[in-house]
């Protein structure tokens, strides 16, 4: 997903209201952290750390636990966020971060309801920028985010970390991702390469004559 897409979506919900503020951080905050969908439905308010280095600290799989910085923006839309969502503002808060209210209690937000304002704001979104992918999940995200870090100079041995990747192997698929993506983008704008254009040599050469150019009888 290009930078362009991303910020079409990231328009896409109505901040004046509750729930478009809510959507549009989610989709700030996993884009920033690149964390996985489960990861995300897992912070609690507590995880969010404040200071001289803002942090979210992730769970990720095997319950390994890691720590991402967060951008300046992304702290600003977290302190919007929590005026409206969490008013108290007690940053050592055990609550879940993103949740829906059942019965007077909060709960953490489910996959599937993140996954249907995905696909909502999506769709709304390729009305005004055609690189918006027909499919936009979770995935897509962290995904767009390690291409962006990569694109832009970070080491692939830092988005593995970023990532929480146990080994690089799994990371250099970004590598592959974006040579492929530019050798695509050369295509499109040259159209058929000159190369593709000149053809092989007609000429022919007999098996006998390379043997005799091989052992200088030629």
């Amino acid at each position: 997903m290009s930078e362009a897409a991303v910020k079409t979506l990231l328009e896409q919900p109505d901040t004046r209201t509750r729930r478009g503020i809510r959507d549009q951080f989610f989709m700030i905050l996993m884009y920033d952290s690149a964390a996985r969908i489960q990861e995300m439905l897992d912070l609690r308010v507590c995880d969010i750390r404040l200071g001289n280095t803002p942090t979210a600290i992730l769970k990720g799989k095997g319950s390994k636990i890691r720590s991402v910085p967060l951008m300046p923006e992304t702290i600003n839309h977290f302190q919007n966020y929590m005026k409206l969502f969490h008013p108290d503002g007690h940053m050592h808060s055990q609550q879940p971060l993103f949740y829906v209210e059942q019965c007077g209690a909060k709960h953490p937000m489910s996959d599937d309801n993140v996954r249907k304002f995905l696909r909502r704001y999506g769709t709304s979104a390729r009305e005004n920028c055609p690189e918006v992918p027909e499919n936009v999940h979770p995935h897509l995200w962290r995904h767009s985010r390690a291409m962006h870090l990569y694109q832009h100079g970070m080491a692939l041995s830092l988005i593995s970390q970023w990532l929480g990747h146990s080994n690089l192997e799994t990371t250099l698929v970004y590598a592959y991702a974006d040579t492929e993506q530019k050798r695509r983008a050369i295509e499109k704008s040259m159209g058929r390469d000159v190369i593709a254009g000149v053809n092989l040599p007609k000429y022919s050469v007999s098996d006998e004559e390379v043997l005799k150019k091989l052992y200088g009888l030629k």
